[in-house]
């Protein structure tokens, strides 16, 4: 038994005994009034004496939480008179409540955070944010158990000093009004004379005032903000988006359906990064690229050689035509079918009610910024003499470069290093931390060896110096210089280089700097839970917001910013990140939604981790692709999912199933319970809850049934009487 779990058994200990010896009966009504002249004699002799005295047993008392608080409170404002005992009662209590506070954080929090850090993520923001607010009202109704307060509190990461202060400030209000009223001891006949429903209703008001007060600042914080921008008396449109890539177009159709006035405004090209440059091109590339890894390995699959020519030509002439065949899909044409207007122009905010766009001027009630991000561009010195794409320009590519070196270990970087090696390119790739941080180690190793088995030489924990070139009588040669972590410099030769080493969000030239409209340190729109900037009509969404850079997370926030700016003046939706999937798709794909193993162990939240591999599926065997993993986090001992990475073929389609759980609640003994069709990849989900299961079998109860099975075993036979007069044998 650990030091927490001693002190909480000293202090139910210290808590029975209180009442077992009847020390609660001495801190009544009736016995403080029947003793007030002693106590008045008492102090009057000896003041600082009953002063200490009378400190320290309310200190205790709060500390503990033990009955008697009122009456101590009383008790000061009969002895000392009112100007004395309010400083005296309030730093006693405050004092106390912060030990109780103490107490409460040693024993419980961190056994709450482990259980239940998940859902805790959410008040602890609020809190960080709201934490002394919060306090500060609870403090001012004396009716709210205070112990209840010191206990849920000591369970956040609020600030002990905040604590301290604000329960100081909070408090006061109460323990003046019953200081007073022990001032006035000969005329209370019970508490319930103290607290009546008009003072109760008073502290309720007194409460609520540090609300309205900041909500009444905000309001005037906001009309303050809008002054300086005259506003149309009417408006031309509901809504003005800004940015034609998933977020916007997902913002606009939602608009045009629920028939409001909405504009869409696109500089550059219809269906955004996603379509133009990010997850079409690159899954086309991907699946022209595993095709040739599949005829590599046409032995695995007993086919003794397969001949194979292929034109890199051909294949990014596939990748333009498969965004040829998706871009209707995301095309002015359909849009206008649908109801929206589409003006093809650089947008500029020019007012929280005005949008200026190819020389003429838009007034609107809402505006929605989806200007989505851009590969970031490294500082490396030289880099500007050097042939080096990044993933919008690789798609210009019109011959193979026979050595790649691929800058950074992010998704993007994993993707396209094994596809243009599949593709026979002599691939380097240089990430300064890890490969695919986010994920967990195993996970990560299984990469890091796919990525090895195609060919790609990866230098981790590398960091990129400066490049050069260097001429030649017949060429000219394309350096890149790096440094590995013990500081030893190596030179790497190349044709062609991808910078893939993150997005930054666009977020200049659309007059935000002009509108004051600020910025985070990730270069993301700074953005309510709402979605809403520091003005309220005007939105962001989409890799511009943050905080994920996902096609699919764009499209889930455009419903809210939609809705918000049509309808958020009667009823607003913050934005629900409870659960969010994500999909590396190298080969094996790396699929998760939730808590990792690491993120987890790093926040203090306990689970247990369910595994199943995948070298055991049956289907997985056939397909030649038995490699891989399932990884369940639940909470330890329930079923409840906290987090699921998958490792391996179909990685991504195998995730949704666990969403949908997670989503809604549902947990490994539904999915176990659910019928998957034989020989499936789904089947992996069914059998990683089957070893969830099998962990937890009631080994107990499996004993006695054991027990049974034998005693069944041992019984004598019993021949079945013979009613009919034959021999009672059968001859049916």
């Amino acid at each position: 038994m650990n030091k927490r779990w001693w002190l909480l058994c000293l202090l139910g200990l210290l808590l029975i005994l209180f009442f077992v010896f009847g020390l609660h009966r001495h801190f009544s009504l009736d016995i403080l009034k029947a003793s007030h002249d002693e106590l008045l004699q008492a102090y009057g002799d000896e003041p600082l004496y009953v002063i200490g005295i009378y400190s320290i047993i309310y200190i205790v008392m709060a500390a503990l939480s033990l009955p008697g608080a009122t009456v101590m409170t009383l008790a000061g404002g009969a002895m000392f008179g009112l100007w004395v005992a309010v400083p005296v009662v309030l730093i006693s209590a405050t004092i106390g409540a912060t030990l109780a506070f103490w107490v409460a954080r040693y024993i419980l929090r961190d056994t709450v955070q482990r259980r239940f850090g998940d859902r805790l993520e959410a008040i602890h923001n609020g809190l960080e944010r709201d934490g002394a607010f919060y306090l500060f009202s609870l403090r001012l109704v004396p009716a709210f158990p205070f112990f209840l307060i010191n206990l849920l509190m000591g369970l956040t990461r609020i600030r002990s000093s905040t604590y301290f202060w604000a329960s100081l400030v909070g408090m006061s209000p109460g323990s003046m009004v019953y200081v007073n009223a022990g001032t006035q001891l000969a005329s209370i006949d019970s508490l319930s004379d103290i607290l009546s429903p008009a003072l109760i209703l008073s502290f309720l008001l007194l409460a609520a005032f540090p609300w309205l007060a900041r909500w009444g600042i905000g309001m005037v914080k906001r009309r303050r903000l809008y002054a300086r921008w005259p506003k149309p008396e009417t408006f031309d449109r509901n809504l003005v988006v800004i940015g034609a890539g998933a977020a916007g177009l997902v913002t606009a159709y939602i608009a045009a359906a629920v028939r409001a006035k909405v504009t869409l405004i696109e500089s550059h090209k219809m269906g955004g990064d996603c379509l133009n440059y990010g997850c079409v091109p690159s899954k086309a590339l991907i699946r022209s690229a595993g095709f040739l890894k599949q005829a590599r390995q046409s032995s695995s699959l007993g086919v003794k050689q397969v001949q194979v020519e292929y034109d890199f030509t051909d294949v990014m002439a596939r990748v333009h035509r498969i965004i040829k065949t998706v871009e209707p899909h995301d095309s002015i044409e359909r849009y206008t079918r649908l109801g929206v207007e589409v003006i093809e122009g650089h947008a500029r905010v020019a007012s929280p009610w005005t949008v200026e766009v190819n020389g003429k001027t838009l007034t609107t009630r809402a505006i929605v910024i989806a200007t989505g991000a851009r590969p970031a561009i490294p500082q490396i010195p030289g880099l500007e003499s050097v042939r080096y794409y990044t993933s919008d320009t690789i798609w210009s590519l019109a011959e193979r470069p026979d050595r790649l070196v691929v800058l950074g270990g992010g998704p993007i970087g994993c993707e396209l290093a094994q596809a243009f090696a599949r593709l026979g390119c002599q691939v380097v790739q240089v990430e300064h931390g890890d490969l695919l941080q986010r994920e967990d180690a195993d996970a990560r190793e299984q990469i890091r060896a796919a990525l090895q088995d195609d060919g790609v030489q990866i230098m981790t924990h590398t960091k990129a110096i400066r490049c050069e070139t260097a001429h030649r009588p017949d060429s000219e040669i394309q350096q890149l210089v790096v440094q590995d972590r013990d500081g030893r410099e190596q030179t790497i030769v190349f044709d062609a280089m991808l910078c893939a080493v993150g997005r930054v969000p666009r977020t200049e030239g659309f007059g935000l700097e002009e509108l004051g409209i600020p910025v985070t340190s990730r270069r993301t729109i700074d953005s309510n839970a709402w979605l809403q900037t520091i003005y309220p009509n005007i939105y962001a969404c989409g890799d511009v917001a943050g905080p994920y850079q996902f096609t699919h997370t764009a499209a889930h926030q455009a419903w809210y910013a939609s809705v918000n700016a049509l309808f958020g003046d009667f009823k607003r939706f913050k934005v629900d990140y409870s659960v969010i999937p994500w999909t590396t798709f190298t080969d094996p794909e790396v699929a998760r939604a939730g808590l990792s193993e690491e993120e987890a162990r790093s926040r203090g939240i306990a689970v247990e981790v369910t595994r199943y591999n995948l070298d055991d599926l049956d289907r997985a065997i056939t397909d030649e692709a038995a490699h891989g993993f399932v990884k369940v986090l639940t909470v330890p001992g329930k079923d409840r999912i906290l987090g699921v990475t998958i490792v391996g073929k179909h990685a991504s389609d195998l995730l949704a199933e666990y969403v949908l759980a997670m989503k809604n609640g549902l947990g490994l003994n539904k999915i176990l319970g659910t019928i998957h069709t034989y020989p499936t990849w789904s089947e992996a989900n069914k059998y990683a809850a089957g070893e969830w299961k099998r962990t937890h079998a009631p080994e107990k109860l499996l004993q006695w049934v054991e027990k049974f099975h034998a005693w069944r075993r041992r019984e004598k036979a019993v021949r079945p009487e013979n009613n009919s007069g034959d021999s009672g044998k059968y001859t049916g």
